[in-house]
Formats: C-alpha cells, sequence, structure tokens
C-alpha cells in the first residue's frame, strides 16, 4: 500500500473527528458555557492561574501532552503490522483521547482547577482518593524517569540536536516576555521564535556537540540526564508564562512544522509501506495483539497522562469554557497525527521488508530512533534535505517534545507531593516539594547504577499503568455527567474498553514478572492492579448514586470556595469525603497576582 492513501484517509477521519464529534460533546455533553466563571480569572496568581490565549495555551497542552510516547508507542507497536495501529491511532483519537482530554480539561474547569487526584476525593471519596494518588504518583515517576534516559540517549546518538535543544530554551524566554511583558503581536512572535528555533537546527547540524565520555567520573549520559533534572526543578518552579508556557508553545508551532516537512515528503515522494498490514510472523517472545497493542499505543490513541496535565496546569489556564474544546480535543488531534505519522516513518521509511525486519528484530525494537531513520529517509527523499539534517529535525522534534513532556511532568509530581504532604497533615513549600520529586525520580534513575539505565527499571509498567488512570478519569468524567443529568456513555464507552484491555494486559505482566522473577516489578504490578480496581469499584458506586442525585452540581460548584471543592464540599456522594482532595492551590504563598503583565 501507498503510504499517501494511508495518510489521506487517517488525517481525514482525525480531522472529521473534530469538526464532527468534539462540536457534538461541546454543545450536548459539556454543555460549554463562556457566562461562567474560570480559574484562571477567579484564581489569577501571575505563577499557576494565568489566563492564556488559546492557542498559545493549545501549544503548552499539546507539547506537555505528546512527549516522545506517540513516536514511541506506535513505532514499537508496527511489530504487529501497520493497520492494527493505525485502526487504534484513529478510532482511539476520535472517540477516546478527544473525549478524555477534553472532559478532563472540562471536569477541572468546573471544580476551580481542581486535579483529577483531588476530583477523585470530591466525586469517588478520600480512600479512592488516596489509591488514586499511588497510581498517579508511580506514572509521573516513571515518566519522569525514563524520558530523562531518552532524551540523553538521543542527545549521545544525535550531537547535531544539541544546539538546537539547550538553544530553544533561550528562544522560549525571550517569547514568554515578548508576549506578556512587551506586548508584541503573537503572530509577529511566533514566526520570529520558530525562525529562530529552525537556525539552531540548521547550526546544530553544522556544529554538532558532545560530551566527553566521562565528566568528573561519570558517564556521558549520567550527566546529561542529571542536567536535564535540574533543568526541570526550575522550570517546575517558574511561573508558567515565563518558560513552560512559550517553550511549549513555540514546540508545537515547530511540531506541526516536521509534521508537515514529514507529510509532505510523503505527498512528494510516496514511498510504499514495505512492513506488511498484518504481522504474521512476528519474532519470538512477540506478546499477543490483544491486550498488549493497546497499552503499547498509549499516547496517540488514549493516556491517563493527559487528564493530569488537563487538569493539573491547562485547566488553569484556560481564558473560556469554550476554548477547550480547542485545547483539549484538538492537542489530541494533534498526538493523532504525529501518531499516525510515527506509523507510516516506521513503515515506508524503509527500502525494503528486508530492511524493515532488520530492525524489528524483537518486540521493543523500533521506537524514537526507527522514527528518526524512516523519517529522515522519507525527508531526505521527498524534499531532497541531506540526510543528517533531515536526521537532525526528526531527533531535535522527539527531544524537544520529550522535555516538555519531563517538566511538565516534574511540575505535576510537586503538585503530587504537596496533596501527599497535606493529607498527612504538612505543608510543603514549592523548592521542597520539588526536591523531594526530583530526588525520587534521580533516585531510581541511578539506582541501578551510575550510568542511569534505572530510569528504565519500572517502564515495563508505564503503558498499563497509563492506561488503568485514563479508565479512572473517564470515571470522573462519568459521575459528573450523571450528576448533570446527561447521558455518560461517550465516557463509560471508552471506560469500559480501556478498563478491561489494561486489567488484561496486567494480569499477563503479572505472569511474565513471576516467570522473570522480577520482584521489584511483581510487587509494584499487584499494587497498582489492587488500588485500580479498588477505585474503580468505589467509582461504580458512586455513579449509581450521581444516577440518583438530586441536586444541582453546577451551581452547588459556583457557591463553593476552591478551598471547600479540595475538601470535597458537601454531599457529592454517599462516601464520607470530608477531608478528600486537598490540592496544592495557591503555591503556598510564593503568588505575585499580576506579575505576568
Amino acid at each position: 500500500m501507498n503510504s499517501l492513501v494511508l495518510a489521506l484517509i487517517g488525517v481525514a477521519m482525525i480531522l472529521a473527528g473534530y469538526f464532527l464529534y468534539s462540536k457534538f460533546l461541546a454543545s450536548k455533553i459539556y454543555a460549554l458555557d463562556d457566562s461562567r466563571p474560570v480559574p484562571s480569572h477567579e484564581l489569577e496568581d501571575g505563577v499557576d492561574y494565568v489566563p492564556t490565549n488559546k492557542y498559545v495555551l493549545w501549544g503548552h497542552h499539546f507539547t506537555s501532552v505528546a512527549g516522545a510516547a506517540p513516536i514511541v508507542g506506535p513505532a514499537v507497536a508496527v511489530i504487529w503490522g501497520w493497520f492494527p495501529a493505525f485502526l487504534w491511532v484513529t478510532i482511539g483519537t476520535i472517540f477516546f483521547a478527544g473525549m478524555h482530554d477534553f472532559g478532563a480539561l472540562w471536569a477541572s474547569v468546573r471544580n476551580k482547577g481542581q486535579s483529577i487526584g483531588a476530583l477523585s476525593g470530591r466525586y469517588i471519596g478520600a480512600r479512592g482518593r488516596n489509591l488514586f494518588l499511588v497510581v498517579i504518583f508511580l506514572l509521573l515517576l516513571m515518566v519522569n524517569a525514563a524520558f530523562s534516559v531518552v532524551i540523553a540517549n538521543l542527545l549521545i546518538a544525535t550531537p547535531s540536536a544539541v544546539i538546537p535543544t539547550w538553544g530553544a530554551l533561550l528562544v522560549a524566554l525571550l517569547v514568554g516576555q515578548a508576549i506578556y511583558r512587551w506586548k508584541m503581536s503573537l503572530p509577529l512572535v511566533s514566526v520570529v521564535g520558530v525562525v529562530a528555533l529552525y537556525a539552531l537546527i540548521w547550526i546544530g547540524d553544522n556544529n554538532p556537540l558532545a560530551l566527553p565520555e566521562t565528566v568528573m567520573g561519570l558517564p556521558a549520559k549520567s550527566v546529561w540526564i542529571i542536567l536535564l533534572f535540574v533543568y526541570a526543578a526550575i522550570a517546575s518552579m517558574l511561573p508558567v508564562w515565563m518558560l513552560l508556557q512559550p517553550r511549549d508553545y513555540i514546540n508545537g508551532l515547530q511540531l506541526f512544522i516536521a509534521l508537515g516537512i514529514l507529510y509532505g515528503s510523503v505527498l512528494l515522494a510516496r514511498p510504499e509501506i514495505v512492513a506488511p498490514a498484518y504481522n504474521e510472523n512476528v519474532p519470538a517472545g512477540t506478546p499477543s495483539l490483544v491486550p498488549l497493542l493497546f497499552v503499547t499505543i498509549a499516547c496517540g490513541a488514549i493516556s491517563g497522562f493527559h487528564g493530569m496535565v488537563s487538569s493539573g496546569t491547562s485547566s488553569k489556564q484556560l481564558d473560556k469554557e469554550s476554548d477547550a474544546r480547542f485545547v483539549g480535543y484538538f492537542g489530541a488531534v494533534g498526538e493523532g497525527l504525529l501518531a499516525l505519522g510515527a506509523i507510516i516513518a516506521t513503515t515506508a521509511g524503509f527500502a525494503t521488508l528486508s530492511d524493515w525486519e532488520g530492525v524489528y528484530q524483537k518486540f521493543n525494537d523500533g521506537g524514537v530512533a526507527a522514527f528518526v531513520e524512516g523519517g529522515g529517509n522519507i525527508v531526505e527523499a521527498g524534499l531532497g534535505l541531506p540526510q543528517s539534517l533531515s536526521a537532525t529535525i526528526m531527533a531535535t522534534t522527539a527531544i524537544l517534545f520529550a522535555a516538555t513532556t519531563m517538566d511538565t511532568g516534574v511540575r505535576l509530581q510537586r503538585f503530587v507531593v504537596q496533596e501527599i504532604g497535606e493529607i498527612a497533615g504538612v505543608s510543603l513549600k514549592k523548592g521542597i516539594a520539588t526536591v523531594i520529586a526530583v530526588g525520587i525520580a534521580l533516585a531510581l534513575t541511578f539506582g541501578a547504577g551510575a550510568d542511569g539505565s534505572g530510569g528504565m527499571l519500572i517502564w515495563p509498567l508505564f503503558g498499563t499503568t497509563n492506561q488503568l488512570m485514563a479508565a479512572l478519569t473517564l470515571s470522573i468524567i462519568a459521575i459528573m455527567l450523571l450528576r448533570r443529568g446527561r447521558t455518560a456513555l461517550p465516557a463509560l464507552i471508552p471506560l469500559f474498553f480501556v478498563g478491561v484491555m489494561t486489567i488484561f494486559a496486567l494480569v499477563i505482566q503479572l505472569g511474565t514478572f513471576w516467570e522473570a522473577k522480577n520482584w521489584l516489578l511483581l510487587v509494584l504490578d499487584i499494587v497498582i492492579l489492587v488500588a485500580a480496581l479498588w477505585v474503580l469499584v468505589e467509582a461504580g458506586a458512586a455513579m449509581k448514586s450521581a444516577r440518583d442525585y438530586q441536586g444541582d452540581d453546577d451551581k452547588e460548584l459556583l457557591s463553593m470556595s476552591a478551598a471547600e471543592i479540595a475538601i470535597g464540599g458537601e454531599g457529592p456522594s454517599d462516601h464520607d469525603d470530608s477531608d478528600a482532595g486537598h490540592h496544592h492551590l495557591r503555591g503556598q504563598g510564593d503568588r505575585r497576582p499580576g506579575d505576568h503583565r
């Protein structure tokens, strides 16, 4: 099959989802209302709660949720063939990811910017909230530790990406100042920022930089990991408008340009897909397609991490409710297009089936390296760019998005640490909470040796943990819809499918870890499985109560303060949640209202 045909069908399906299904969700399911106050205005503080132009916020949201995962997942999953991966990415984006991401953003905005963890306390109960936090904490730990390793490996493998990777920070800082302090035109700032970023890519391609093999006795990989965590810690404590938001915005534009380059190259070169549609000769040891496909491809189809970003940072910056459709659903569209591009790059970017099979010799082969190689080959053939420059563009794209996910992940981990501290009766300043969050991630990363190999130690559990998080988020969305007397089927159908597939995968993994005598992963698998099942059971009971709810949830929420919502409010369910849902609301005194202007 020709890759151009696959690209056209996939893009048409995903865009139809945005123009049709998301419009239905906005009007009939979520009933967006611009007359309602939103957290960014009610709680504006210049650090976390900042009213933001929807295009800038979309850039922050999209790049935070994207990262390397929508590249890695599809680039691994094509080992079963391109057709199953294509179906899951397209259908998942339209009916699963878009609904989930949009819904999590709506749910948080309707609850004064509270995180999904805090909302679980209000709508499920204190016990469910505590178990929810276990899943959230482990998921963020996996993301922060593993992405640092992925980025470090790419910086070592592609030295030409070093200058654009770190130079992008300076570009982002200047963009933030230009938008918020100097009040410059957004289109002008966008053009200048993107031109500067691509100039850095050209400079980096001509001036590759590599660290010495060892620095102060540490391998180069370890030095990169430490530098990445230092950066992420600093970025997570700065006001969102200063670095995080403009960095993500410019990266979002850069990614769409990179996708345009990739899809444009497909249009011009029209390479044939050399991988089989359904691979009947998978390498020995490859797990079954069902259920592993649905946890291998998480980001790009549906991902629990997205709900954490939607409710953790994006909801605090939404300028008005109607922007949620563009930011939340179209953010999922962007990720679906990236995942589709990864499928094409890793199945049509090789000359022959033999070349493709040489890369996919066992399960978990491929990944970012296959995307960079295959995508670089397509760009070289389509646009005539030198192979080294094509590879630099692909590698820089992957690194920048992994880095934006990592710095958002560290910020979210800080929130979670503060929530846990408040449950324990300890108020943690953001600096201390950040040190704890980064310290735990570094301990995991270097726990297995100075080379940072520990960062991937618990990664095998990422897919299942991530999808369970999505199921738990969908359960909260369903409860909120039921309490408003609306149909919850758009949430319940994905909830049932993702929940069944993920629990099935967790059970299979239990057997795998037992046979391998990997006791750490076995214990963590059991903890995650028990916590998730427990929360889902309590969520089921809360849904039953929600159907009988006679009040007006929206009016009730409007009359409550953020602090009251954070501790559970009055009577949202039959559970005792009087002490549930503590959440980092205003940064424990470190806010400076209006300092973003």
